[in-house]
Formats: C-alpha cells, structure tokens, sequence
C-alpha cells in the first residue's frame, strides 16, 4: 500500500521536507540506500551500498527506526540483524524483487525432497540462498546448515559451503551460481540448471550425482538486457575501452568482460581507473548515470551496456515523496510499513546470515 500524503510536483519542496524531518527526527532514524536507487532519494541516506555493505550497516545501527531505501527482502534482512525493539521501514510495500519471487518455499522444499530420493541430500548438499530472496529461504539454509550470499562474496561463501559439503544446491539466479563455480574451477558439465517446474529439476538422477553446484533457474530480468552483441558493438567503436559487468548477467557476457564484480567493486574499479578511461558498465542505470556524473571531471567516459533504458523497476518505486512521508510519519508517532519477520523464521535465517558475516 502507498503511503498516503501531500502531493507535489515540486522536487525542492519534496527534498526540503525530507531533510525538515531528517534533521527532526536525528539520530532516532537512519536511511539506508541501495546503490540502484534514484538520486533525489539516494543523496538522503546516511549510509550507501551493496547488499552486503547494507547488511553489516543494518546490524550495526542505534537507530529507533531503520528507512530502507532498497526493496522487500533488504528491509527483511535489516529486521532479522537489528534489534527486536527497533523497527524497519520499507517506504513502498510493493518494492519486491522479480528474482526473489522466481524460488519460494514450497519450490525449494519440494525440490529438497526430491533430492532425497537420489541422494543422501543432508549429508551432501549445502543450500546457499543469494540475498535477494525471502526471510524464509534464508530460514531454510539456517536450518539445513546453509548460508547467504551476495554477489561481493559468493566466491568466499560458496567455498565455505564445499567445505562443509560436496554440493550446493544454489538459488535463486543461476547467472550468479554459474560464474562463481566457473571461477572455482567447476565446468559448466557440473553446474545443471534446476527447474522447479519439473520432476527431479529436469535433470537425471545421473546428472544429479555428478554435479557439484544445482543451479536454480531464475535471473534478473535488468541483467539480462545485456547481450555479448552490445560488448562487441563498444570494442569496435572504443576499441582502447574496458568493460566490466556484475555476475547477474549472462555467463557469456560475463566472460566477454573485462571485470566481473558487485556494485561496489565496479564503482571502486571504474574510479581508480586512470583519467581518460572508457567504460561501458553492466548493471543497473541509476548507478550507472551516477557514476559517469561522478568521474566526468576526469575524463572518464562510462557508458551503459544497453541501448535500451532497463532499470530495477521494484526498486525505483521508492520516490522522494514516499520518503518524505515516512519520515514524516514518524514524526507523528506513527510507524507505516513496517517490515516484521516472524520471531521463528528470522532466528533460523540469522544464522544463515551470521555464517554469511563470518565467512566475508
């Protein structure tokens, strides 16, 4: 449900109200903003990140009120570390995230269970969520031994997981499991897709003993914009240019690439970058704009891979309007839109993220 409030079109009056109820509210509420986020709502957070950066800041707050500038599962994992006395705040509801939606409970446990009838399933598969998904699927890694992991640290978490067992069971985005295995030395042969829509994943129980990861099949719907096509079109034309992509994206995008690496990396890789640089970027084009405004002054020319406009639709459902209501309501001693993982559920799925913290 929209928060409701005054509405304006007037962008000055909006971003003079948030920071009227910023500088209110003081150290009582904290914002945190996704690096995917539209400017005139990400210039209010006090901290900014990757999920990762964003999980350890959301376990780290005093704060009476969390304000997350992100989607449905970061305000989760922001309820699940913070303290039970401190509230997370989603300004929109309806901020979800289409990959998390592609792999949920019942498909997971079914095909848990469906593994069982092949192999001894809790003695050899370790299950690892990306943290782009539920409270509960984060549950089910807590309890099933597993952890989380976010595209900074997959390759950290995913060898933690062969430590523990000799397969992992990988979900949701497949594009993000298949890249980390490749960069572990795994071969494609040993890294099935999982389709929950069909019996056994689509896969034989052969198949199903000789792979190492099981790769969930889903993705994010921006990453898959970029086609090798786009890399190949900016080498002719910069053929000095560098590209680099986040893991999301397609493996064969992802190999034609430069660097391959979360948000965070590629703002830190595309700003030490020396002056002159070229970039063309794979991933979301709010971070994107902000980063070419960012680095303009020296010279550095970043592009987005796409020649079609695809930014994180949930996400930027957030609006300088929603913010500033949120924080306003909050003024008025009212909490709207608070996130709440049930006592159960957040206690098994902190210990899957606790592992997570422990292994990055």
């Amino acid at each position: 449900m929209r928060i409701q409030g005054l509405r304006s079109s007037d962008a000055a009056e909006l971003d003079a109200r948030i920071r009227r109820a910023k500088a209110a509210l003081g150290k009582r509420a904290v914002i945190l903003g996704h690096h995917y986020q539209r400017e005139e709502v990400y210039r209010h957070a006090d901290f900014h990140g990757d999920s990762l950066q964003l999980s350890r800041a959301a376990a780290e707050q005093e704060a009476e009120f969390i304000v997350f500038c992100g989607v449905h599962f970061m305000a989760e994992v922001a309820d699940i570390l913070s303290r039970p006395e401190q509230a997370s705040i989603l300004p929109d509801l309806n901020a979800g995230c289409s990959m998390a939606d592609m792999a949920d409970m019942p498909q997971v446990q079914r095909a848990w269970e469906e593994l069982a009838t092949v192999i001894d399933v809790e003695q050899e598969v370790t299950p690892v969520t990306y943290v782009n998904s539920s409270a509960a699927l984060k549950a089910f890694c807590g309890v099933h031994g597993g952890t989380v992991c976010t595209s900074s640290n997959a390759r950290k978490v995913l060898d933690w997981a062969f430590g523990q067992r000799p397969k992992a069971l990988f979900f949701p985005d497949q594009h993000l499991g298949r890249w980390t295995g490749y960069q572990l030395g795994i071969p494609l042969r040993d890294m099935p897709v999982w389709d929950p829509s069909l019996p056994l994943g689509g896969l034989t129980p052969e198949e199903i003993r000789r792979a190492r990861i099981l790769l969930w099949k889903g993705h994010c719907s921006v990453h898959q914009m970029f086609q090798p096509a786009h890399i190949e079109r900016w080498r002719r034309e910069h053929p000095q240019g560098q590209v680099i992509a986040h893991p999301e994206a397609s493996f064969e995008v992802c190999q034609m690439s430069d660097a391959v690496g979360s948000t965070d990396f590629i703002l830190r890789t595309v700003k030490a970058s020396p002056p002159g640089s070229a970039w063309l970027v794979g991933t979301e084009i709010n971070l994107v704009t902000r980063l070419a405004s960012e680095v303009r002054a020296e010279d550095k020319t970043v592009e987005f891979m796409s020649p079609m406009v695809c930014m994180c639709s949930t996400m930027f459902r957030i609006d300088p309007e929603q913010l500033a209501c949120s924080l306003e309501s909050l003024l008025a001693g009212q909490v709207v839109n608070r996130i709440q993982v049930d006592p159960e559920t957040a206690a098994q799925a902190r210990l899957a993220l606790e592992r997570m913290l422990a292994v990055s």
